[in-house]
């Protein structure tokens, strides 16, 4: 009997997951280097590209 859903290879190979973690990587760079510690819009910024990440992911 087949499955309803069948088996994957996963999102880690699909080719948006790796640009999203490759954008999220240079944002946490930039604003580590370019943004105040301290700044909402550092926070911000982060978060938005971890969310792209995450979505990708429970997608």
């Amino acid at each position: 009997m087949s499955e309803l859903i069948p088996k994957h290879g996963g999102y880690r190979k699909l080719r948006s997951f790796q640009v999203a973690q490759l954008c999220y990587d240079v944002t946490v760079r930039f604003c580590d280097r370019y943004v105040d510690r301290f700044s909402r819009t550092k926070d911000q910024m982060v978060q938005a590209a971890r969310s792209g990440v995450q979505n990708i992911a429970e997608g």
